[in-house]
Protein backbone atom coordinates (compact mmCIF):
# COMPACT_ATOMS: atom_id res chain seq x y z
CA UNK A 1 0.00 0.00 0.00
CA UNK A 2 1.18 3.51 -0.79
CA UNK A 3 2.18 5.06 2.60
CA UNK A 4 0.53 8.29 1.45
CA UNK A 5 -2.88 6.64 1.88
CA UNK A 6 -2.57 6.19 5.64
CA UNK A 7 -1.41 9.78 6.05
CA UNK A 8 -4.15 11.22 3.85
CA UNK A 9 -7.33 9.50 5.08
CA UNK A 10 -7.50 11.33 8.47
CA UNK A 11 -7.62 14.58 6.48
CA UNK A 12 -10.49 13.61 4.18
CA UNK A 13 -12.93 16.50 3.86
CA UNK A 14 -10.55 19.24 4.97
CA UNK A 15 -10.26 20.74 1.46
CA UNK A 16 -13.88 22.03 1.56
CA UNK A 17 -14.75 20.48 -1.82
CA UNK A 18 -18.05 18.68 -2.18
CA UNK A 19 -19.26 15.63 -4.06
CA UNK A 20 -22.62 15.39 -5.83
CA UNK A 21 -24.46 12.05 -5.86
CA UNK A 22 -27.30 11.60 -8.36
CA UNK A 23 -29.29 8.39 -8.37
CA UNK A 24 -32.00 6.09 -7.09
CA UNK A 25 -32.42 6.61 -3.36
CA UNK A 26 -34.27 4.09 -1.23
CA UNK A 27 -35.12 3.27 2.36
CA UNK A 28 -33.62 0.03 3.67
CA UNK A 29 -35.76 -1.31 6.51
CA UNK A 30 -34.61 -4.26 8.64
CA UNK A 31 -36.93 -6.28 10.87
CA UNK A 32 -34.63 -8.41 13.02
CA UNK A 33 -35.71 -11.30 15.16
CA UNK A 34 -35.38 -14.93 16.13
CA UNK A 35 -36.74 -18.11 14.54
CA UNK A 36 -37.67 -20.92 16.92
CA UNK A 37 -40.58 -22.64 15.18
CA UNK A 38 -42.50 -23.24 11.97
CA UNK A 39 -45.94 -21.65 11.54
CA UNK A 40 -48.90 -24.05 12.06
CA UNK A 41 -50.73 -22.11 9.31
CA UNK A 42 -48.19 -22.74 6.52
CA UNK A 43 -44.73 -24.34 6.18
CA UNK A 44 -42.90 -21.05 6.85
CA UNK A 45 -40.69 -19.93 9.76
CA UNK A 46 -42.15 -17.67 12.43
CA UNK A 47 -39.87 -14.67 13.06
CA UNK A 48 -40.26 -13.11 16.51
CA UNK A 49 -39.31 -9.46 15.88
CA UNK A 50 -36.81 -8.05 18.40
CA UNK A 51 -35.75 -4.81 16.70
CA UNK A 52 -36.28 -2.59 13.66
CA UNK A 53 -33.73 -0.45 11.84
CA UNK A 54 -34.19 2.01 8.97
CA UNK A 55 -31.18 3.05 6.90
CA UNK A 56 -30.35 5.10 3.84
CA UNK A 57 -30.10 2.73 0.88
CA UNK A 58 -29.25 2.76 -2.81
CA UNK A 59 -27.73 6.06 -3.94
CA UNK A 60 -28.45 7.46 -0.47
CA UNK A 61 -26.05 4.85 0.95
CA UNK A 62 -23.36 6.07 -1.48
CA UNK A 63 -23.90 9.57 -0.09
CA UNK A 64 -23.83 8.23 3.49
CA UNK A 65 -20.47 6.56 2.86
CA UNK A 66 -19.05 9.81 1.50
CA UNK A 67 -20.40 11.85 4.40
CA UNK A 68 -19.02 9.48 7.03
CA UNK A 69 -15.62 9.66 5.32
CA UNK A 70 -15.72 13.40 5.98
CA UNK A 71 -16.67 14.50 2.46
CA UNK A 72 -19.21 17.30 2.05
CA UNK A 73 -21.99 15.57 0.11
CA UNK A 74 -25.05 16.71 -1.80
CA UNK A 75 -27.75 14.26 -2.88
CA UNK A 76 -30.17 14.52 -5.81
CA UNK A 77 -32.89 11.91 -6.19
CA UNK A 78 -36.64 11.24 -6.11
CA UNK A 79 -38.79 10.65 -3.03
CA UNK A 80 -42.45 9.85 -2.64
CA UNK A 81 -44.71 12.06 -0.57
CA UNK A 82 -44.98 9.43 2.16
CA UNK A 83 -43.67 8.33 5.55
CA UNK A 84 -40.83 6.36 3.95
CA UNK A 85 -39.66 9.51 2.19
CA UNK A 86 -39.70 11.49 5.43
CA UNK A 87 -37.73 8.75 7.20
CA UNK A 88 -35.18 8.63 4.40
CA UNK A 89 -34.73 12.41 4.43
CA UNK A 90 -34.22 12.25 8.21
CA UNK A 91 -31.66 9.45 7.84
CA UNK A 92 -29.69 11.43 5.25
CA UNK A 93 -29.83 14.57 7.38
CA UNK A 94 -28.48 12.58 10.34
CA UNK A 95 -25.42 11.76 8.21
CA UNK A 96 -24.97 15.45 7.36
CA UNK A 97 -25.95 15.04 3.70
CA UNK A 98 -27.24 18.16 1.93
CA UNK A 99 -30.71 17.18 0.61
CA UNK A 100 -31.74 20.53 -0.90
CA UNK A 101 -31.70 19.01 -4.42
CA UNK A 102 -34.04 16.13 -3.50
CA UNK A 103 -37.39 16.08 -5.32
CA UNK A 104 -40.65 14.92 -3.76
CA UNK A 105 -43.31 13.55 -6.11
CA UNK A 106 -46.85 12.39 -5.45
CA UNK A 107 -46.83 10.19 -8.57
CA UNK A 108 -44.73 7.37 -7.11
CA UNK A 109 -43.82 6.04 -3.64
CA UNK A 110 -40.41 6.23 -2.04
CA UNK A 111 -38.50 3.10 -3.02
CA UNK A 112 -38.29 0.89 0.07
CA UNK A 113 -36.89 -2.57 0.75
CA UNK A 114 -37.98 -4.34 3.90
CA UNK A 115 -35.81 -7.28 4.90
CA UNK A 116 -36.94 -9.77 7.54
CA UNK A 117 -34.00 -11.44 9.29
CA UNK A 118 -33.92 -14.42 11.60
CA UNK A 119 -30.54 -14.13 13.28
CA UNK A 120 -28.14 -13.28 10.43
CA UNK A 121 -30.28 -15.12 7.86
CA UNK A 122 -32.51 -13.10 5.53
CA UNK A 123 -35.91 -14.82 5.48
CA UNK A 124 -37.77 -12.54 3.08
CA UNK A 125 -37.57 -9.16 1.33
CA UNK A 126 -40.58 -6.94 0.63
CA UNK A 127 -40.14 -4.22 -2.03
CA UNK A 128 -42.12 -1.03 -2.60
CA UNK A 129 -41.41 0.75 -5.88
CA UNK A 130 -42.69 2.00 -9.23
CA UNK A 131 -40.10 1.93 -12.03
CA UNK A 132 -42.21 3.33 -14.86
CA UNK A 133 -40.63 6.13 -16.96
CA UNK A 134 -40.70 9.61 -15.46
CA UNK A 135 -43.56 11.85 -16.47
CA UNK A 136 -42.89 15.09 -18.36
CA UNK A 137 -43.37 17.03 -15.13
CA UNK A 138 -40.95 14.78 -13.22
CA UNK A 139 -38.41 14.93 -16.06
CA UNK A 140 -38.53 18.75 -16.04
CA UNK A 141 -38.10 18.78 -12.24
CA UNK A 142 -35.13 16.41 -12.42
CA UNK A 143 -33.44 18.37 -15.22
CA UNK A 144 -33.80 21.64 -13.33
CA UNK A 145 -32.57 20.14 -10.04
CA UNK A 146 -29.50 18.67 -11.74
CA UNK A 147 -28.69 21.94 -13.49
CA UNK A 148 -28.92 23.82 -10.21
CA UNK A 149 -26.75 21.25 -8.42
CA UNK A 150 -24.11 21.31 -11.17
CA UNK A 151 -23.89 25.09 -11.03
CA UNK A 152 -22.62 24.73 -7.45
CA UNK A 153 -19.45 23.20 -8.96
CA UNK A 154 -18.95 19.81 -7.31
CA UNK A 155 -15.41 18.44 -7.27
CA UNK A 156 -16.73 15.03 -8.33
CA UNK A 157 -20.05 13.51 -9.43
CA UNK A 158 -21.35 9.99 -8.82
CA UNK A 159 -24.20 8.48 -10.83
CA UNK A 160 -25.62 5.65 -8.72
CA UNK A 161 -27.92 3.68 -11.01
CA UNK A 162 -30.26 1.08 -9.52
CA UNK A 163 -32.40 0.93 -12.69
CA UNK A 164 -35.39 2.53 -10.95
CA UNK A 165 -36.04 5.10 -13.69
CA UNK A 166 -34.17 8.26 -12.65
CA UNK A 167 -30.94 7.83 -14.60
CA UNK A 168 -32.19 7.83 -18.17
CA UNK A 169 -29.78 8.14 -21.08
CA UNK A 170 -30.71 11.83 -21.36
CA UNK A 171 -29.90 12.48 -17.70
CA UNK A 172 -26.64 10.50 -17.78
CA UNK A 173 -25.38 12.21 -20.91
CA UNK A 174 -26.36 15.63 -19.57
CA UNK A 175 -24.23 15.06 -16.47
CA UNK A 176 -21.33 13.39 -18.27
CA UNK A 177 -21.12 16.17 -20.88
CA UNK A 178 -21.07 18.78 -18.10
CA UNK A 179 -18.35 16.87 -16.28
CA UNK A 180 -16.17 16.59 -19.38
CA UNK A 181 -16.64 20.26 -20.23
CA UNK A 182 -15.71 21.40 -16.72
CA UNK A 183 -13.08 18.70 -15.98
CA UNK A 184 -15.17 17.19 -13.19
CA UNK A 185 -14.76 13.41 -12.79
CA UNK A 186 -18.00 11.45 -13.25
CA UNK A 187 -18.04 7.98 -11.68
CA UNK A 188 -20.86 5.57 -12.47
CA UNK A 189 -22.14 2.53 -10.59
CA UNK A 190 -24.03 1.03 -13.57
CA UNK A 191 -27.01 -1.22 -13.99
CA UNK A 192 -28.64 -3.06 -16.88
CA UNK A 193 -27.29 -3.97 -20.29
CA UNK A 194 -27.37 -0.58 -22.00
CA UNK A 195 -24.01 0.93 -21.10
CA UNK A 196 -24.11 3.34 -24.04
CA UNK A 197 -25.84 5.85 -21.77
CA UNK A 198 -22.63 6.02 -19.70
CA UNK A 199 -20.38 6.75 -22.70
CA UNK A 200 -17.71 9.34 -21.90
CA UNK A 201 -17.84 8.96 -18.11
CA UNK A 202 -14.58 8.97 -16.19
CA UNK A 203 -15.08 5.46 -14.82
CA UNK A 204 -17.56 2.66 -14.23
CA UNK A 205 -17.57 0.30 -11.23
CA UNK A 206 -19.70 -2.71 -12.27
CA UNK A 207 -19.64 -5.95 -10.33
CA UNK A 208 -18.64 -9.20 -12.01
CA UNK A 209 -22.21 -10.18 -12.96
CA UNK A 210 -22.97 -6.72 -14.35
CA UNK A 211 -19.75 -6.75 -16.35
CA UNK A 212 -20.63 -10.14 -17.82
CA UNK A 213 -24.06 -8.88 -18.85
CA UNK A 214 -22.67 -5.70 -20.41
CA UNK A 215 -20.06 -7.72 -22.32
CA UNK A 216 -22.54 -10.48 -23.25
CA UNK A 217 -20.07 -12.97 -21.76
CA UNK A 218 -20.63 -15.87 -19.32
CA UNK A 219 -19.78 -14.71 -15.82
CA UNK A 220 -16.98 -17.27 -15.33
CA UNK A 221 -15.55 -17.01 -18.85
CA UNK A 222 -11.74 -16.50 -18.73
CA UNK A 223 -12.20 -13.89 -21.48
CA UNK A 224 -14.34 -11.66 -19.23
CA UNK A 225 -11.59 -9.19 -18.30
CA UNK A 226 -10.35 -8.98 -21.92
CA UNK A 227 -13.91 -8.19 -22.98
CA UNK A 228 -14.21 -5.65 -20.17
CA UNK A 229 -11.07 -3.99 -21.54
CA UNK A 230 -12.79 -3.69 -24.92
CA UNK A 231 -15.87 -2.25 -23.18
CA UNK A 232 -13.72 0.40 -21.50
CA UNK A 233 -12.31 1.44 -24.88
CA UNK A 234 -15.70 1.41 -26.63
CA UNK A 235 -17.22 3.69 -23.97
CA UNK A 236 -14.21 6.07 -23.96
CA UNK A 237 -13.71 5.66 -20.20
CA UNK A 238 -10.57 6.71 -18.36
CA UNK A 239 -10.75 3.49 -16.38
CA UNK A 240 -13.01 0.58 -15.48
CA UNK A 241 -13.05 -1.08 -12.05
CA UNK A 242 -14.66 -4.53 -11.90
CA UNK A 243 -15.65 -5.52 -8.35
CA UNK A 244 -15.44 -9.30 -8.10
CA UNK A 245 -16.52 -10.15 -4.55
CA UNK A 246 -14.20 -12.68 -2.94
CA UNK A 247 -11.92 -12.39 -6.00
CA UNK A 248 -11.18 -8.73 -5.23
CA UNK A 249 -11.18 -5.79 -7.68
CA UNK A 250 -9.68 -5.54 -11.17
CA UNK A 251 -8.65 -2.09 -12.41
CA UNK A 252 -8.46 -1.61 -16.18
CA UNK A 253 -6.61 1.48 -17.44
CA UNK A 254 -3.99 1.26 -20.19
CA UNK A 255 -3.01 -1.94 -18.41
CA UNK A 256 -4.66 -4.22 -15.85
CA UNK A 257 -4.10 -4.38 -12.08
CA UNK A 258 -5.72 -6.83 -9.69
CA UNK A 259 -6.35 -6.22 -5.98
CA UNK A 260 -7.06 -9.25 -3.81
CA UNK A 261 -10.08 -9.13 -1.48
CA UNK A 262 -9.37 -8.08 2.11
CA UNK A 263 -12.48 -9.29 3.99
CA UNK A 264 -11.80 -11.67 6.90
CA UNK A 265 -15.48 -12.69 7.20
CA UNK A 266 -18.54 -11.97 5.09
CA UNK A 267 -22.00 -11.53 6.64
CA UNK A 268 -23.72 -9.37 4.03
CA UNK A 269 -22.52 -8.00 0.66
CA UNK A 270 -25.43 -5.57 0.26
CA UNK A 271 -24.09 -2.03 0.00
CA UNK A 272 -20.49 -3.10 -0.68
CA UNK A 273 -20.61 -1.60 -4.19
CA UNK A 274 -21.83 1.70 -2.71
CA UNK A 275 -18.87 1.72 -0.35
CA UNK A 276 -16.43 0.99 -3.18
CA UNK A 277 -17.54 3.86 -5.42
CA UNK A 278 -17.79 6.31 -2.51
CA UNK A 279 -14.31 5.49 -1.18
CA UNK A 280 -12.88 5.55 -4.71
CA UNK A 281 -14.40 9.01 -5.11
CA UNK A 282 -12.99 10.24 -1.79
CA UNK A 283 -9.51 9.07 -2.80
CA UNK A 284 -9.67 10.74 -6.21
CA UNK A 285 -10.94 13.99 -4.67
CA UNK A 286 -7.84 14.08 -2.47
CA UNK A 287 -5.31 13.45 -5.22
CA UNK A 288 -4.82 9.69 -5.03
CA UNK A 289 -4.35 7.74 -8.25
CA UNK A 290 -7.14 5.38 -9.43
CA UNK A 291 -5.05 2.41 -8.22
CA UNK A 292 -4.41 3.85 -4.76
CA UNK A 293 -8.03 5.00 -4.48
CA UNK A 294 -9.24 1.50 -5.36
CA UNK A 295 -6.79 -0.03 -2.88
CA UNK A 296 -8.48 2.13 -0.26
CA UNK A 297 -11.95 1.17 -1.55
CA UNK A 298 -10.98 -2.50 -1.42
CA UNK A 299 -10.10 -2.17 2.26
CA UNK A 300 -13.35 -0.29 2.97
CA UNK A 301 -15.44 -2.97 1.24
CA UNK A 302 -13.70 -5.62 3.34
CA UNK A 303 -14.97 -3.83 6.45
CA UNK A 304 -18.63 -3.36 5.48
CA UNK A 305 -19.23 -6.92 4.23
CA UNK A 306 -18.38 -8.09 7.75
CA UNK A 307 -21.48 -6.29 9.08
CA UNK A 308 -25.17 -7.17 8.81
CA UNK A 309 -27.22 -5.08 6.40
CA UNK A 310 -26.41 -1.89 4.51
CA UNK A 311 -23.81 -0.18 6.68
CA UNK A 312 -21.63 2.68 5.39
CA UNK A 313 -17.93 2.87 6.14
CA UNK A 314 -16.77 5.45 8.70
CA UNK A 315 -13.49 7.28 8.66
CA UNK A 316 -12.52 5.75 12.01
CA UNK A 317 -13.24 2.20 10.79
CA UNK A 318 -11.27 2.83 7.62
CA UNK A 319 -8.26 4.17 9.52
CA UNK A 320 -8.29 1.09 11.77
CA UNK A 321 -8.56 -1.21 8.74
CA UNK A 322 -5.66 0.57 7.02
CA UNK A 323 -3.48 0.06 10.09
CA UNK A 324 -4.31 -3.65 10.07
CA UNK A 325 -3.65 -3.90 6.34
CA UNK A 326 -0.32 -2.10 6.74
CA UNK A 327 0.79 -4.61 9.36
CA UNK A 328 -0.04 -7.45 6.98
CA UNK A 329 1.65 -5.73 4.05
CA UNK A 330 4.83 -5.14 6.06
CA UNK A 331 5.18 -8.87 6.59
CA UNK A 332 4.54 -9.43 2.88
CA UNK A 333 7.38 -7.08 1.97
CA UNK A 334 9.75 -9.97 2.76
CA UNK A 335 9.79 -11.67 -0.65
CA UNK A 336 11.11 -14.68 -2.45
CA UNK A 337 12.73 -13.93 -5.81
CA UNK A 338 9.77 -14.92 -8.08
CA UNK A 339 7.36 -12.72 -6.09
CA UNK A 340 9.85 -9.87 -6.01
CA UNK A 341 10.40 -9.99 -9.76
CA UNK A 342 6.61 -9.83 -10.26
CA UNK A 343 6.46 -6.71 -8.06
CA UNK A 344 9.38 -5.15 -9.92
CA UNK A 345 7.75 -5.79 -13.30
CA UNK A 346 4.57 -4.08 -12.06
CA UNK A 347 6.48 -1.09 -10.69
CA UNK A 348 8.46 -0.67 -13.91
CA UNK A 349 5.26 -0.93 -15.96
CA UNK A 350 3.95 1.99 -13.92
CA UNK A 351 7.09 3.99 -14.71
CA UNK A 352 8.44 3.87 -11.17
CA UNK A 353 12.17 4.21 -10.49
CA UNK A 354 13.67 1.20 -8.67
CA UNK A 355 16.49 1.67 -6.13
CA UNK A 356 18.51 -1.30 -4.80
CA UNK A 357 20.77 -1.45 -1.79
CA UNK A 358 22.17 -4.26 0.33
CA UNK A 359 23.79 -4.99 3.65
CA UNK A 360 23.71 -6.94 6.92
CA UNK A 361 21.72 -4.43 9.00
CA UNK A 362 22.47 -6.25 12.25
CA UNK A 363 21.17 -4.37 15.34
CA UNK A 364 19.20 -1.70 13.44
CA UNK A 365 20.12 1.83 14.53
CA UNK A 366 19.53 5.47 13.54
CA UNK A 367 22.41 5.42 11.08
CA UNK A 368 20.76 2.56 9.18
CA UNK A 369 17.38 4.30 9.15
CA UNK A 370 18.83 7.59 7.92
CA UNK A 371 20.81 5.81 5.22
CA UNK A 372 17.74 3.90 3.98
CA UNK A 373 15.65 7.09 3.92
CA UNK A 374 18.36 8.72 1.82
CA UNK A 375 18.44 5.76 -0.56
CA UNK A 376 14.64 5.84 -0.96
CA UNK A 377 14.79 9.50 -2.01
CA UNK A 378 16.74 8.48 -5.12
CA UNK A 379 13.68 6.76 -6.62
CA UNK A 380 10.12 5.53 -6.09
CA UNK A 381 10.72 2.01 -4.73
CA UNK A 382 13.53 0.74 -2.51
CA UNK A 383 14.54 -2.93 -2.52
CA UNK A 384 16.86 -4.16 0.22
CA UNK A 385 19.06 -7.19 -0.40
CA UNK A 386 19.71 -8.59 3.10
CA UNK A 387 22.62 -10.88 3.91
CA UNK A 388 21.65 -14.26 5.37
CA UNK A 389 23.08 -15.33 8.73
CA UNK A 390 25.68 -17.49 6.95
CA UNK A 391 26.91 -14.64 4.78
CA UNK A 392 26.95 -12.21 7.73
CA UNK A 393 29.16 -14.65 9.66
CA UNK A 394 31.45 -14.97 6.66
CA UNK A 395 31.82 -11.19 6.50
CA UNK A 396 31.77 -10.22 10.18
CA UNK A 397 33.01 -13.30 12.05
CA UNK A 398 31.48 -16.19 14.00
CA UNK A 399 29.89 -14.00 16.69
CA UNK A 400 27.68 -12.25 14.16
CA UNK A 401 24.90 -11.65 13.45
CA UNK A 402 23.45 -10.69 16.80
CA UNK A 403 19.91 -10.77 15.32
CA UNK A 404 18.87 -13.70 13.12
CA UNK A 405 17.95 -13.18 9.46
CA UNK A 406 14.19 -13.61 9.81
CA UNK A 407 13.98 -11.07 12.63
CA UNK A 408 16.22 -8.63 10.75
CA UNK A 409 14.04 -8.97 7.65
CA UNK A 410 10.80 -8.44 9.58
CA UNK A 411 12.07 -5.34 11.40
CA UNK A 412 13.40 -3.80 8.19
CA UNK A 413 10.13 -4.52 6.40
CA UNK A 414 8.36 -2.34 8.98
CA UNK A 415 10.31 0.73 7.80
CA UNK A 416 8.28 3.06 5.58
CA UNK A 417 11.28 3.69 3.32
CA UNK A 418 11.55 0.02 2.30
CA UNK A 419 9.24 -1.53 -0.28
CA UNK A 420 10.71 -5.03 -0.44
CA UNK A 421 13.26 -7.15 1.44
CA UNK A 422 14.94 -10.22 -0.03
CA UNK A 423 17.54 -12.45 1.62
CA UNK A 424 20.60 -13.49 -0.38
CA UNK A 425 23.20 -16.09 0.58
CA UNK A 426 25.95 -15.40 -1.96
CA UNK A 427 29.10 -13.51 -1.08
CA UNK A 428 27.83 -10.56 -3.14
CA UNK A 429 24.37 -9.52 -4.39
CA UNK A 430 25.51 -9.43 -8.03
CA UNK A 431 23.17 -12.21 -9.21
CA UNK A 432 20.27 -10.50 -7.46
CA UNK A 433 21.12 -7.15 -9.06
CA UNK A 434 21.27 -8.71 -12.52
CA UNK A 435 17.86 -10.31 -11.96
CA UNK A 436 16.18 -7.11 -10.71
CA UNK A 437 17.96 -4.63 -12.99
CA UNK A 438 17.39 -1.61 -10.74
CA UNK A 439 17.56 1.96 -12.03
CA UNK A 440 19.73 3.04 -9.10
CA UNK A 441 22.18 1.15 -6.89
CA UNK A 442 22.83 2.81 -3.54
CA UNK A 443 25.73 2.37 -1.12
CA UNK A 444 27.21 4.41 1.71
CA UNK A 445 29.55 7.32 0.98
CA UNK A 446 32.39 5.33 2.56
CA UNK A 447 32.51 3.52 -0.83
CA UNK A 448 33.72 4.89 -4.15
CA UNK A 449 31.71 4.28 -7.30
CA UNK A 450 34.18 1.72 -8.64
CA UNK A 451 33.94 -0.28 -5.38
CA UNK A 452 30.15 -0.77 -5.58
CA UNK A 453 29.28 -4.37 -6.47
CA UNK A 454 26.88 -4.28 -9.41
CA UNK A 455 27.65 -0.64 -10.18
CA UNK A 456 29.20 -1.42 -13.57
CA UNK A 457 26.19 -3.55 -14.51
CA UNK A 458 23.65 -0.90 -13.46
CA UNK A 459 25.50 1.73 -15.49
CA UNK A 460 25.48 -0.61 -18.50
CA UNK A 461 21.66 -0.53 -18.73
CA UNK A 462 21.46 3.23 -18.21
CA UNK A 463 21.14 3.30 -14.43
CA UNK A 464 23.12 5.26 -11.86
CA UNK A 465 25.17 4.80 -8.70
CA UNK A 466 24.11 6.79 -5.62
CA UNK A 467 26.51 7.24 -2.71
CA UNK A 468 24.50 8.10 0.41
CA UNK A 469 25.95 10.13 3.28
CA UNK A 470 26.33 8.21 6.54
CA UNK A 471 25.69 9.36 10.13
CA UNK A 472 29.05 9.55 11.89
CA UNK A 473 29.57 7.40 14.98
CA UNK A 474 26.63 5.11 14.33
CA UNK A 475 27.50 1.46 13.73
CA UNK A 476 26.55 -2.01 14.95
CA UNK A 477 30.17 -2.62 15.95
CA UNK A 478 30.09 0.41 18.28
CA UNK A 479 26.81 -0.77 19.80
CA UNK A 480 28.29 -4.21 20.54
CA UNK A 481 31.38 -2.63 22.13
CA UNK A 482 29.14 -0.54 24.43
CA UNK A 483 27.19 -3.64 25.45
CA UNK A 484 30.41 -5.40 26.45
CA UNK A 485 32.04 -2.40 28.08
Amino acid sequence: MNPMIAKLVPHFGENQQHALVIGDVMLDRYLMGEVNRISPEAPVPVVLIKSEQQRAGGAANVAANLALLGIQTRMMGLLGNDNEGKRLLAAMSDYGIDTAAMITTAARPTIAKTRILGGHQQMMRLDQEITSPLSETETAQVTQAIQTALQQTPALIILSDYAKGLLTEQVCQQVIAYGRAHRIPVLVDPKGRNYDKYRGATALTPNKKETAEACDTPVNDPALIDNARSLKTALALDFLAVTRGEEGITLITDHTEHLSATAKQVFDVSGAGDTVIATLAAGLMHGLSPLDSLSLANIAAGVVVGKVGTVPITKADLIDAIATAQGSEQAHKVSELPDLLHKVATWKQQGQKIVFTNGCFDLLHAGHVTYLEGAKKRGDRLILGLNTDRSVSALKGPTRPVVNEQDRARVLAALESIDAVILFDEDTPLNLINAIKPDVIAKGSDYTADQVVGGKEVLSWGGEIALIDLVEGRSTTNLIKKMHA
